[in-house]
């Protein structure tokens, strides 16, 4: 969650709510996940990862998880994460 909160803070607050407008969600949704450290579901981490550009990914938001929800991204290199 650290990676969305410095991601969310490197925007702009018109910035923001376009970017949770994007994620279908809003800027209080999130920093309150954030705050919470609340785990956001699958559909909303990959609009995250899309609409950052990869700023923050799905592995990062799902670090202990990831693998079950996305098996297709389990490679070599992902292994590291």
């Amino acid at each position: 969650m650290e990676k969305l909160r410095e991601y969310l803070n490197s925007l702009n607050q018109e910035q923001q709510k376009s970017f949770a407008s994007a994620c279908n969600t809003s800027i209080e949704y999130l920093r309150k996940a954030i705050s919470k450290k609340q785990k956001l579901g699958p559909v909303l981490s990959v609009l995250i990862e899309i609409h950052s550009g990869n700023a923050v990914t799905r592995q990062e938001l799902h670090p202990t998880d990831w693998v079950m929800i996305w098996p297709e991204l389990n490679t070599r290199k992902n292994l590291a994460v």
